[in-house]
């Protein structure tokens, strides 16, 4: 096998393996229970799936300029999913819509009552 077709073969394993994490992602989204655990399900598998599929995008191609494009998707993807994941949790966490009884510390508590934020949506 010549690396060609080996790295078409890794890039076809990376872009399966982020379809079914991504599959596996909307699955979460649509089946758990809680705000909490679907944001999670929305974004550890889905960053990963992404993860992968540039990857298998960047093996597939080869071309040094669309591997430097890819570069950035995936440091841009990396570094908002999580901190807009942490601002939406936030912001229901003041509007209210989280369970209490389901976390195990909690910090944000304290600073809402301490700052006189409002609870709840504008």
């Amino acid at each position: 096998m010549t690396w060609s077709e080996t790295a078409d073969v890794i890039a076809a394993v990376c872009f399966v393996l982020g379809a079914l994490l991504g599959l596996i992602a909307a699955i979460g989204v649509l089946r758990l229970p809680d705000l909490l655990s679907r944001m999670h399900a929305a974004t550890k598998p889905q960053v990963l799936g992404t993860l992968l599929v540039l990857i298998g995008l960047g093996l597939r191609l080869r071309d040094p300029g669309t591997i430097g494009i890819l570069v950035l998707i995936a440091l841009a993807q990396m570094l908002t999913t999580p901190v807009a994941n942490h601002m939406v949790g936030r912001a229901s966490f003041r509007a209210g819509q989280v369970r209490g009884d389901h976390l195990v510390v909690n910090d944000l508590e304290d600073g809402i009552d301490g700052h006189g934020e409002s609870r709840g949506a504008p």
